[in-house]
């Protein structure tokens, strides 16, 4: 017997006291959704003819916030953390989408209502916990029965309303392995221009879901083959998406790189051959091909950009890809750093230790090896650095691989070394003598650089 949730606890205990002061209320949405598909749902949302006002009387000031009062939205919080959090929004029907975003009025309506202005018909469901029966008016259930991802009435109404939809249906489509109904697919792929209304936040928040989800491979297809890749990303070449058929991408045994494969196709292997990574490192996989300019060694060697600021990032592709979906500085930073570096460990089984060491030690350095893993595979190359690579990562101690300095400025200072442009290149050279091995005591770098300076 499984363990109690008290998520849903909570959930049923909403509606339960809704229904004691006579309202009507029901499960909604996406947490119905999973619940038929027999997921446990990340939160629960609950709707009910119960006004705002309504709601917060009966679960109390202290209890309840206004997240989204002008729409009927009232988030009422748990007994507990364990609890969590419920939305309760009032059925509502809303006006005309003027800006293709939000909607310009909503009116408090019924159930049947509040389900047709839904996106999709496996999302527009209700479930009434206490009596244990679905609700629908829309037909989901019969759709998510057969795996269709189907707008809620006229396609073209749906996504004109928010343009997002387009983006979502192919996250559902990827992520619940769906197909897409026709007139849905038609929409979306006939308005992918459309998508650059919508806000670059709200997009970069799409990918960040679709990008760690293990289908992410499949939402990148359905993505490029409604036309919303070339939009998103015109920096990436998708002129071969229909060349190579998904039946057959899905035949490759995992780990078999093709050669002769186009970027294209390759880019969407390496997607799939990655192992639970970050949004970073698969937003790196999936960019890397835009990163075809001087500023990326393709030799292994130190990019020539230093990723401190948008000045320096001038002309950089990868950067201006992140800077336009408006990701964070953290996340631009660490994209386009693995992207210049992807190739840097190529001749790792014969670098010097110093530079190995350093390349290594970074933060990123797990997430660095396993884009160049996937790389290498997607091309059939030689996975022999990138064994090397991560046995040395794994097998090297931290005091080994990036042990504190043996010398600061103030060292070079006492042994007559002038402040200047020299200076940080002795310090550099010195600690290259540290990771090669050739000094270990502070003593000894003293020494190494008595005899450095003749």
């Amino acid at each position: 017997m499984s363990a109690p949730d008290p998520r849903r606890e909570f959930a049923v205990d909403v509606v339960s006291r809704l229904r004691e002061k006579g309202f009507e209320a029901l499960w909604a949405g996406g947490c119905v959704r999973d619940f038929l598909l027999g997921k446990t749902p990340k939160d629960y949302d609950v709707a009910t003819n119960a006004t705002p006002d309504a709601v917060r009387r009966l679960f109390g000031p202290k209890r309840t916030v206004p997240v989204g009062a002008a729409f009927g939205v009232i988030m009422v919080l748990g007994p507990s953390k364990e609890a969590g959090q419920v939305e309760v929004a009032t059925f509502r029907s809303e006006g005309p989408y003027l800006d293709g975003r939000r909607p310009s009025n909503v009116a408090f309506s019924t159930a049947e209502q509040d389900a047709q202005r839904r996106d999709f018909t496996i999302n527009g469901m209700f479930y009434d916990p206490l009596d244990a029966r679905v609700i629908d008016y829309v037909g989901g259930e019969a759709d998510l029965a057969r795996g269709v991802l189907r707008s809620i009435g006229n396609p073209i109404d749906r996504m004109t309303e928010d343009k997002l939809r387009m983006l979502r249906a192919v996250r559902f489509a990827a992520t619940l392995e769906f197909e897409f109904d026709e007139a849905t697919r038609a929409a979306v792929r006939g308005m992918a221009p459309q998508i650059h209304v919508v806000s670059a936040e709200r997009i970069a928040q799409e990918l960040r879901r679709m990008l760690v989800d293990a289908r992410r491979r499949r939402a990148m297809e359905l993505a490029a083959d409604v036309g919303l890749i070339p939009e998103i990303f015109p920096e990436l070449r998708v002129e071969s998406i229909k060349k190579v058929p998904a039946s057959q991408h899905a035949a490759e045994p995992s780990g078999c790189g093709v050669a002769g494969r186009s970027s294209w196709s390759a880019t969407l292997q390496m997607l799939h051959l990655l192992q639970e990574p970050t949004f970073e490192l698969a937003f790196a996989a999936l960019v890397h091909r835009a990163a075809e300019s001087p500023a990326f060694p393709q030799d292994g060697g130190e990019p020539i950009l230093q990723f401190q600021s948008d000045r320096r990032h001038k002309g950089d592709a990868v950067w201006s890809i992140c800077r336009r979906l408006k990701l964070s500085n953290e996340e631009s930073e660490a994209i386009t750093w693995l992207v210049a570096q992807r190739h840097s460990l190529r001749n790792a089984p014969h670098m010097k230790l110093s530079e190995l060491k350093r390349k290594l030690s970074h933060p990123l350095s797990p997430a660095l090896i396993e884009l160049f893993r996937v790389e290498t595979l997607a091309h059939g190359g030689d996975l022999t650095p990138v064994a090397f690579s991560q046995d040395y990562l794994r097998n090297t101690p931290l005091e080994v691989l990036d042990p504190p300095p043996l010398l600061g400025g103030n060292d070079l200072k006492a042994l007559g070394v002038a402040p200047g442009p020299a200076f940080k290149e002795w310090l550099d050279n010195v600690r290259d003598a540290q990771l090669n091995g050739d000094v270990s005591t502070r003593e000894e770098a003293l020494a190494w650089i008595r005899s450095s300076l003749g």
